[in-house]
Protein backbone atom coordinates (compact mmCIF):
# COMPACT_ATOMS: atom_id res chain seq x y z
CA UNK A 1 0.00 0.00 0.00
CA UNK A 2 0.82 3.55 -0.62
CA UNK A 3 0.41 4.62 3.23
CA UNK A 4 2.03 3.41 6.55
CA UNK A 5 0.78 0.19 7.96
CA UNK A 6 1.14 -1.59 11.04
CA UNK A 7 -0.65 -4.82 12.45
CA UNK A 8 -0.44 -8.53 12.60
CA UNK A 9 -0.66 -9.80 9.67
CA UNK A 10 -3.02 -12.45 10.53
CA UNK A 11 -4.69 -13.99 7.25
CA UNK A 12 -8.17 -12.93 6.29
CA UNK A 13 -9.95 -16.15 6.95
CA UNK A 14 -8.74 -16.02 10.20
CA UNK A 15 -11.84 -13.77 11.18
CA UNK A 16 -15.40 -13.57 11.06
CA UNK A 17 -15.81 -9.86 9.98
CA UNK A 18 -13.41 -7.72 8.91
CA UNK A 19 -14.40 -3.80 10.17
CA UNK A 20 -13.11 -0.61 8.84
CA UNK A 21 -13.58 2.16 10.71
CA UNK A 22 -12.15 5.33 9.39
CA UNK A 23 -10.72 8.22 11.62
CA UNK A 24 -10.28 5.32 14.35
CA UNK A 25 -7.51 7.80 16.16
CA UNK A 26 -9.93 10.44 16.47
CA UNK A 27 -12.03 11.20 19.46
CA UNK A 28 -15.30 9.32 19.21
CA UNK A 29 -13.88 6.54 16.78
CA UNK A 30 -10.96 5.23 19.09
CA UNK A 31 -13.92 4.87 21.58
CA UNK A 32 -15.70 2.60 18.85
CA UNK A 33 -12.54 1.13 17.97
CA UNK A 34 -11.15 -0.03 21.55
CA UNK A 35 -14.81 -1.77 22.27
CA UNK A 36 -14.81 -3.18 19.02
CA UNK A 37 -11.55 -5.08 19.19
CA UNK A 38 -12.11 -6.06 23.47
CA UNK A 39 -15.66 -7.62 22.21
CA UNK A 40 -15.27 -8.61 19.01
CA UNK A 41 -12.59 -10.79 18.97
CA UNK A 42 -13.33 -13.00 16.20
CA UNK A 43 -13.76 -9.76 14.29
CA UNK A 44 -10.76 -8.06 12.70
CA UNK A 45 -10.72 -4.11 13.13
CA UNK A 46 -8.93 -2.25 10.59
CA UNK A 47 -7.70 1.54 11.80
CA UNK A 48 -7.68 3.75 9.02
CA UNK A 49 -6.19 7.34 10.09
CA UNK A 50 -4.37 10.51 8.46
CA UNK A 51 -3.49 11.11 11.92
CA UNK A 52 -4.46 14.89 11.66
CA UNK A 53 -3.76 17.54 14.21
CA UNK A 54 -6.62 15.87 16.22
CA UNK A 55 -6.43 12.14 16.05
CA UNK A 56 -3.54 10.59 18.00
CA UNK A 57 -2.22 7.22 18.51
CA UNK A 58 -1.98 7.10 22.36
CA UNK A 59 -5.41 6.87 21.94
CA UNK A 60 -5.29 3.37 20.76
CA UNK A 61 -2.54 1.48 23.18
CA UNK A 62 -4.75 -0.36 25.29
CA UNK A 63 -5.43 -2.83 21.80
CA UNK A 64 -2.44 -1.44 19.60
CA UNK A 65 -1.17 -5.05 20.32
CA UNK A 66 -4.28 -7.51 19.90
CA UNK A 67 -4.52 -9.60 17.22
CA UNK A 68 -7.67 -8.53 15.98
CA UNK A 69 -6.42 -4.75 15.16
CA UNK A 70 -4.25 -3.16 12.85
CA UNK A 71 -3.71 0.50 12.04
CA UNK A 72 -3.05 1.91 8.80
CA UNK A 73 -2.22 5.45 7.98
CA UNK A 74 -4.00 6.91 4.98
CA UNK A 75 -6.20 9.68 3.47
CA UNK A 76 -9.97 8.78 2.75
CA UNK A 77 -9.64 10.95 -0.15
CA UNK A 78 -6.87 9.58 -1.99
CA UNK A 79 -8.56 6.93 -3.89
CA UNK A 80 -6.58 4.60 -5.82
CA UNK A 81 -5.04 4.16 -2.04
CA UNK A 82 -8.92 3.36 -0.75
CA UNK A 83 -9.10 1.42 -3.54
CA UNK A 84 -6.49 -0.88 -2.98
CA UNK A 85 -7.18 -1.06 0.17
CA UNK A 86 -10.72 -2.46 0.18
CA UNK A 87 -9.65 -5.21 -2.45
CA UNK A 88 -6.51 -5.95 -0.06
CA UNK A 89 -8.29 -6.32 2.93
CA UNK A 90 -10.94 -7.72 1.82
CA UNK A 91 -13.85 -5.18 3.85
CA UNK A 92 -17.08 -6.28 4.96
CA UNK A 93 -18.29 -3.52 6.94
CA UNK A 94 -17.63 0.12 7.30
CA UNK A 95 -18.02 2.97 10.31
CA UNK A 96 -17.09 6.27 8.78
CA UNK A 97 -16.37 8.49 11.36
CA UNK A 98 -12.91 10.39 9.37
CA UNK A 99 -13.90 14.34 9.16
CA UNK A 100 -13.60 17.80 9.54
CA UNK A 101 -15.83 18.18 12.86
CA UNK A 102 -15.02 22.20 14.29
CA UNK A 103 -17.35 24.30 13.89
CA UNK A 104 -15.25 27.97 13.98
CA UNK A 105 -12.85 26.44 11.68
CA UNK A 106 -14.71 25.26 9.19
CA UNK A 107 -16.02 29.27 8.59
CA UNK A 108 -12.08 29.59 7.90
CA UNK A 109 -11.28 26.46 5.62
CA UNK A 110 -14.44 25.39 3.94
CA UNK A 111 -13.03 24.11 1.18
CA UNK A 112 -10.85 21.83 2.82
CA UNK A 113 -14.08 20.77 4.82
CA UNK A 114 -15.58 20.19 1.74
CA UNK A 115 -13.06 18.45 0.40
CA UNK A 116 -12.43 15.76 3.57
CA UNK A 117 -16.30 15.19 4.50
CA UNK A 118 -18.40 15.50 0.76
CA UNK A 119 -15.67 14.18 -1.41
CA UNK A 120 -13.61 11.73 0.87
CA UNK A 121 -16.99 10.49 1.48
CA UNK A 122 -17.62 10.22 -2.36
CA UNK A 123 -14.30 7.95 -2.62
CA UNK A 124 -15.25 5.76 0.30
CA UNK A 125 -18.86 4.92 -1.08
CA UNK A 126 -17.85 4.36 -4.17
CA UNK A 127 -15.26 1.73 -2.89
CA UNK A 128 -17.49 0.29 -0.44
CA UNK A 129 -19.97 -0.09 -3.38
CA UNK A 130 -17.82 -1.81 -5.87
CA UNK A 131 -16.31 -4.03 -3.00
CA UNK A 132 -20.03 -5.18 -1.87
CA UNK A 133 -19.81 -4.84 1.50
CA UNK A 134 -22.49 -5.82 3.99
CA UNK A 135 -22.96 -2.49 5.79
CA UNK A 136 -21.70 1.36 5.37
CA UNK A 137 -22.41 2.79 8.70
CA UNK A 138 -22.43 6.75 7.80
CA UNK A 139 -21.38 8.81 11.10
CA UNK A 140 -23.61 12.49 10.92
CA UNK A 141 -24.19 15.13 13.01
CA UNK A 142 -27.40 16.62 14.93
CA UNK A 143 -26.07 19.43 13.34
CA UNK A 144 -27.39 19.12 10.21
CA UNK A 145 -31.28 19.99 11.74
CA UNK A 146 -30.28 23.22 11.80
CA UNK A 147 -30.31 26.42 14.26
CA UNK A 148 -33.79 25.86 15.90
CA UNK A 149 -33.21 26.86 19.66
CA UNK A 150 -35.51 24.53 21.76
CA UNK A 151 -36.83 22.89 18.92
CA UNK A 152 -37.14 18.92 19.19
CA UNK A 153 -35.91 16.83 15.75
CA UNK A 154 -36.28 13.70 14.86
CA UNK A 155 -35.23 11.04 12.14
CA UNK A 156 -37.77 12.56 9.40
CA UNK A 157 -37.29 16.02 10.12
CA UNK A 158 -35.71 18.27 7.40
CA UNK A 159 -32.05 19.34 7.05
CA UNK A 160 -30.92 22.53 7.45
CA UNK A 161 -27.27 23.36 8.40
CA UNK A 162 -26.53 26.51 9.87
CA UNK A 163 -22.67 26.41 9.09
CA UNK A 164 -20.40 24.93 6.70
CA UNK A 165 -19.46 22.24 8.83
CA UNK A 166 -22.87 21.02 9.14
CA UNK A 167 -23.94 21.58 5.23
CA UNK A 168 -20.44 19.23 4.24
CA UNK A 169 -22.02 16.81 6.48
CA UNK A 170 -25.46 16.78 5.10
CA UNK A 171 -24.06 16.96 1.43
CA UNK A 172 -22.46 13.56 2.36
CA UNK A 173 -25.34 12.64 3.77
CA UNK A 174 -27.44 13.19 0.21
CA UNK A 175 -24.50 11.03 -1.15
CA UNK A 176 -24.55 8.30 0.91
CA UNK A 177 -28.66 8.23 0.43
CA UNK A 178 -28.23 8.35 -3.28
CA UNK A 179 -26.12 4.78 -3.37
CA UNK A 180 -29.47 3.42 -1.33
CA UNK A 181 -31.97 4.65 -3.15
CA UNK A 182 -30.27 3.83 -6.58
CA UNK A 183 -28.12 0.34 -5.66
CA UNK A 184 -29.74 -0.50 -2.45
CA UNK A 185 -26.52 -0.16 -0.83
CA UNK A 186 -27.00 -1.41 2.67
CA UNK A 187 -26.17 2.37 3.99
CA UNK A 188 -27.18 3.66 7.67
CA UNK A 189 -27.12 7.03 8.74
CA UNK A 190 -26.52 8.43 12.15
CA UNK A 191 -26.88 11.83 13.86
CA UNK A 192 -25.69 12.22 17.73
CA UNK A 193 -25.54 15.23 20.05
CA UNK A 194 -22.90 16.81 21.53
CA UNK A 195 -20.19 13.41 22.83
CA UNK A 196 -17.29 14.35 25.46
CA UNK A 197 -14.98 12.09 27.16
CA UNK A 198 -11.41 11.10 27.08
CA UNK A 199 -9.94 11.35 24.02
CA UNK A 200 -11.08 14.37 23.30
CA UNK A 201 -9.03 17.11 21.61
CA UNK A 202 -9.05 20.27 23.68
CA UNK A 203 -11.16 22.45 20.68
CA UNK A 204 -14.55 21.73 22.14
CA UNK A 205 -16.50 22.93 24.99
CA UNK A 206 -15.96 20.49 27.77
CA UNK A 207 -11.98 19.78 27.57
CA UNK A 208 -11.17 23.30 26.77
CA UNK A 209 -13.21 24.34 29.78
CA UNK A 210 -11.11 21.89 32.14
CA UNK A 211 -7.60 22.24 30.62
CA UNK A 212 -8.23 26.22 30.66
CA UNK A 213 -8.88 25.73 34.30
CA UNK A 214 -5.98 23.67 35.02
CA UNK A 215 -3.62 26.23 33.66
CA UNK A 216 -5.64 28.59 36.00
CA UNK A 217 -7.26 30.57 32.98
CA UNK A 218 -10.89 31.30 32.58
CA UNK A 219 -13.87 29.69 30.83
CA UNK A 220 -14.25 31.40 27.65
CA UNK A 221 -18.10 31.46 27.38
CA UNK A 222 -19.29 32.72 24.23
CA UNK A 223 -22.48 35.24 24.38
CA UNK A 224 -24.91 35.23 27.67
CA UNK A 225 -23.88 30.99 27.96
CA UNK A 226 -27.05 30.68 28.23
CA UNK A 227 -27.72 28.27 24.90
CA UNK A 228 -28.37 24.81 26.00
CA UNK A 229 -26.56 21.21 24.77
CA UNK A 230 -27.40 17.61 24.69
CA UNK A 231 -24.29 15.71 26.48
CA UNK A 232 -23.21 12.23 25.26
CA UNK A 233 -20.57 10.47 27.23
CA UNK A 234 -18.03 8.88 24.54
CA UNK A 235 -18.75 5.18 26.56
CA UNK A 236 -22.87 5.19 26.18
CA UNK A 237 -22.27 6.59 22.36
CA UNK A 238 -19.77 3.34 21.68
CA UNK A 239 -22.14 1.20 23.00
CA UNK A 240 -25.04 3.10 20.63
CA UNK A 241 -22.49 2.49 17.60
CA UNK A 242 -21.70 -1.24 18.41
CA UNK A 243 -25.66 -1.63 18.86
CA UNK A 244 -26.20 -0.17 15.13
CA UNK A 245 -23.54 -2.49 13.78
CA UNK A 246 -25.36 -5.23 14.92
CA UNK A 247 -29.38 -4.14 14.67
CA UNK A 248 -29.15 -1.26 12.12
CA UNK A 249 -31.02 -1.44 9.03
CA UNK A 250 -29.98 -0.67 5.61
CA UNK A 251 -31.85 2.67 4.49
CA UNK A 252 -32.14 4.14 7.94
CA UNK A 253 -31.11 7.06 9.84
CA UNK A 254 -30.93 6.72 13.68
CA UNK A 255 -30.26 9.43 16.07
CA UNK A 256 -28.22 8.73 19.05
CA UNK A 257 -29.26 10.89 21.91
CA UNK A 258 -29.91 11.95 25.29
CA UNK A 259 -32.84 13.69 27.65
CA UNK A 260 -30.37 15.41 29.43
CA UNK A 261 -29.38 18.79 28.65
CA UNK A 262 -26.71 21.83 30.35
CA UNK A 263 -26.65 25.31 29.04
CA UNK A 264 -22.71 26.13 28.87
CA UNK A 265 -23.10 28.07 32.11
CA UNK A 266 -23.78 26.19 34.25
CA UNK A 267 -21.30 23.78 32.51
CA UNK A 268 -18.89 26.14 33.03
CA UNK A 269 -19.95 26.65 37.01
CA UNK A 270 -19.90 23.08 38.34
CA UNK A 271 -16.41 22.38 36.22
CA UNK A 272 -15.18 25.94 37.98
CA UNK A 273 -17.02 23.84 41.12
CA UNK A 274 -14.96 20.65 41.05
CA UNK A 275 -11.76 22.00 40.05
CA UNK A 276 -10.79 25.65 41.90
CA UNK A 277 -13.32 24.01 44.93
CA UNK A 278 -15.39 27.62 44.95
CA UNK A 279 -17.39 28.37 47.55
CA UNK A 280 -19.46 31.46 46.16
CA UNK A 281 -21.03 32.56 43.11
CA UNK A 282 -18.56 35.32 43.47
CA UNK A 283 -15.79 32.92 43.02
CA UNK A 284 -17.02 30.78 40.57
CA UNK A 285 -18.00 33.83 37.92
CA UNK A 286 -14.36 34.94 38.70
CA UNK A 287 -13.30 31.65 36.26
CA UNK A 288 -15.82 32.36 33.92
CA UNK A 289 -14.87 34.96 30.65
CA UNK A 290 -17.40 36.48 28.46
CA UNK A 291 -16.75 36.04 24.43
CA UNK A 292 -18.18 37.39 21.53
CA UNK A 293 -21.52 34.79 21.02
CA UNK A 294 -21.67 32.60 17.56
CA UNK A 295 -24.59 30.49 16.40
CA UNK A 296 -25.65 27.76 18.84
CA UNK A 297 -28.87 24.96 18.95
CA UNK A 298 -29.78 22.18 20.88
CA UNK A 299 -32.13 19.49 19.97
CA UNK A 300 -33.62 16.43 21.37
CA UNK A 301 -33.06 13.62 19.67
CA UNK A 302 -34.86 9.76 19.66
CA UNK A 303 -34.60 7.02 18.29
CA UNK A 304 -31.57 5.78 20.58
CA UNK A 305 -31.52 7.09 23.81
CA UNK A 306 -28.15 6.51 25.92
CA UNK A 307 -27.80 6.09 29.44
CA UNK A 308 -29.46 8.42 31.82
CA UNK A 309 -26.16 11.19 32.08
CA UNK A 310 -27.78 12.82 35.21
CA UNK A 311 -27.02 9.57 37.82
CA UNK A 312 -23.31 9.43 36.43
CA UNK A 313 -22.40 13.19 35.44
CA UNK A 314 -19.85 13.63 38.66
CA UNK A 315 -18.07 11.05 37.97
CA UNK A 316 -18.02 11.50 34.44
CA UNK A 317 -16.55 14.36 34.95
CA UNK A 318 -14.44 13.27 37.98
CA UNK A 319 -12.31 10.87 35.22
CA UNK A 320 -11.86 13.98 32.84
CA UNK A 321 -10.47 16.40 35.29
CA UNK A 322 -8.24 13.18 35.93
CA UNK A 323 -7.24 12.34 32.25
CA UNK A 324 -6.69 15.62 30.76
CA UNK A 325 -4.22 16.46 33.89
CA UNK A 326 -2.43 13.40 32.81
CA UNK A 327 -2.78 13.23 28.77
CA UNK A 328 -3.31 17.04 27.88
CA UNK A 329 -0.25 16.80 25.42
CA UNK A 330 -0.91 14.14 23.86
CA UNK A 331 -1.47 15.71 20.46
CA UNK A 332 1.48 18.45 19.41
CA UNK A 333 -0.73 21.43 19.16
CA UNK A 334 -3.20 21.19 21.94
CA UNK A 335 -2.40 24.75 23.73
CA UNK A 336 -3.33 26.66 20.77
CA UNK A 337 -6.99 24.70 20.88
CA UNK A 338 -7.41 27.29 24.45
CA UNK A 339 -7.74 30.72 22.37
CA UNK A 340 -11.55 31.76 22.81
CA UNK A 341 -11.70 31.08 18.85
CA UNK A 342 -9.46 29.04 16.46
CA UNK A 343 -6.71 31.16 15.17
CA UNK A 344 -5.47 29.28 11.56
CA UNK A 345 -2.38 30.24 9.73
CA UNK A 346 -4.58 30.80 6.93
CA UNK A 347 -8.26 31.19 5.71
CA UNK A 348 -9.65 29.71 2.74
Amino acid sequence: MSAGQSGSGVSSSSFAKRVLVTGGAGFIASHVVVSLVEKYPDYMIINLDKLDYCATLKNLETVSEKHNYRFVQGDICESSFIKELFETEKIDIVLHFAAQTHVDLSFLHKLEFNYVNVYGTYILVGAAYEANVEKFIYVSTDEVYGGSCGQEFDESSPKKPTNPYATSKAAAECFVQSYWERYQFPAVITRSSNVYGPHQFPEKVIPKFISLLHQNRKCCIHGSGLQRRNFLYASDVADAFLTILKKGQPGEIYNIGTNFEMSVTQLAKELIHLIKNTSSDAETEYWMDYVKDRLQFTSTLSRIQTFEFEKCRMTYFLTLVEWYQENFHNWKNAEKALEPFPVPEESV
